[in-house]
């Protein structure tokens, strides 16, 4: 098989990851499907860029993914690697064979200019999932414009633009998406315990 693929080890199932994003889970919707308790209705995704690939933990479990037996938020595969979603094992193949550090997140040279609305608009989009020890689903439009006191079509203009800005594609999961990438830049960080109502200082 040309390109990469995921071999699903309990039933020897060959999957190929042929789109820009596979997601894997236990719902009916997932591109990949896995029959086991332990994995989320969405789980995970796979992320091509050219012949690399990448997995994103969507956060929505807290049986978590693993790489090589180590939890991750997002990882670059390489060929042979091990991923684990729940308790179901995948192996990955079909990848350059290239020294590249999987502990590289794989994130953007720069993230991109924000206003000081949109950096608003996704502290309040993350802020559920930073204050969990697990990654729980982000903040819906509604949410952000009560916490920010404006309307709930500004929200969704500001993330609109955050969307282009980020490069999310379209589908589903996309504030998901957008969160984790967010976290995954170190744009916004999670408060300590006891701290999250207390305003930064300066």
């Amino acid at each position: 098989m040309d390109g990469p693929y995921l071999r699903v080890e309990e039933s020897g199932e060959i999957c190929e990851l042929a789109g820009e994003v596979t997601t894997v889970g236990r719902g009916e919707g997932a591109d990949i499907r896995l029959d086991d308790p332990s994995v989320s209705l969405l789980h995970a995704e796979l992320v091509r860029r050219g012949p690399y690939v990448y997995v994103v933990d969507m956060g929505l479990s807290r049986n978590g993914t693993r790489v090589n037996g180590r939890p991750i938020a997002r990882r670059v595969l390489e060929e042979g690697d091990v991923v684990s979603f729940g308790t179901a094992r995948c192996r990955v193949g079909g990848l350059p064979q290239e020294q590249i550090s999987p502990d590289v997140e794989l994130r953007r040279s720069a993230s991109p200019e924000l206003t000081r609305r949109e950096l608003d608009v996704l502290t309040a989009l993350c802020q559920p999932a930073l204050s969990e020890e697990a990654f729980v689903a982000p903040a819906t439009a509604r949410d952000i414009a009560e916490a920010l006191v404006v309307t709930e079509a500004a929200v969704k203009q500001h993330l609109l633009r955050l969307y282009q800005k980020f490069r999310i594609p379209e589908g589903q999961n996309r504030r998901t998406r957008l969160a984790n990438e967010v976290v995954a830049l170190g744009l916004v960080r999670p408060l300590p315990v006891g701290h999250r109502t207390q305003r930064a200082a300066g």
